[in-house]
């Protein structure tokens, strides 16, 4: 039984390596320009052991995105609509740039899937990722009829947000390029920049 459990152990330690090392693999390269013996040597593991867990490099593309999924819609799923709806959609804004700032990985892996089709997770944004949109639009949209922000287009105003958070993971070589050596950090100030930008665009 012991030896079960540490057999166990092991092959969860494995299974994470794996992902970890796929995902470093995956944002860097993209999924055509990666390789499992990319992958492997990341994980410290042969290219053997690394198909014992895993059949093929798309089936570790796969896991990821489905994890990460979930996890990309939280901060949305969050946003209350018996909320103040100025404090609301600030606080999305806020979340989805600390994503960017925690999980840059996880945001280019996710960008590289959708500019090359988004051949292994169209039916998650078709499904999940429309259904929650759809309905934090409409959210969004009574909060304009009744008067408590300004009127624009829902679904425009969340692609604004995702586009403008998600910028500072996914071209954050260019970010931290043309800031210099005296940008330091730019996620301060971008925070007070994007929230500054959105509040005046919510007020009525």
């Amino acid at each position: 039984m012991a030896e079960t459990h540490a057999r166990t152990r092991i092959q969860k330690k494995n299974r994470i390596a794996i992902l970890d090392a796929a995902l470093d693999v995956f944002s860097q390269f993209g999924f055509r320009g990666s390789t499992l013996d990319q992958i492997a040597k990341a994980a410290g593991l042969s290219k053997p052991n690394l198909l014992y867990y895993f059949p093929s490099k798309e089936a570790i593309h796969v896991e990821l995105l489905s994890c990460l999924m979930d996890t990309w819609l939280d901060p949305l799923r969050d946003l209350d609509p018996t909320g103040d709806p100025r404090e609301e959609i600030l606080a999305y804004v806020r979340r989805k740039l600390e994503m960017s700032r925690v999980m840059p990985r996880e945001s280019r892996l996710f960008a590289n899937e959708i500019l090359q089709g988004a051949p292994r997770m169209m039916d998650a944004i078709k499904g999940d990722l429309k259904e929650l949109t759809d309905e934090k639009a409409t959210v969004i949209a009574g909060w304009m009829d009744a008067g408590e922000i300004a009127r624009s287009n829902p679904y425009h105003l969340l692609f604004s947000i995702w586009s403008l958070t998600q910028h500072y993971a996914d071209f954050d070589v260019q970010v931290r390029a043309v800031l210099g050596d005296e940008g330091g950090d730019p996620f301060p100030t971008a925070e007070h920049y994007l929230e500054t930008l959105f509040s005046k665009l919510l007020t009525v």
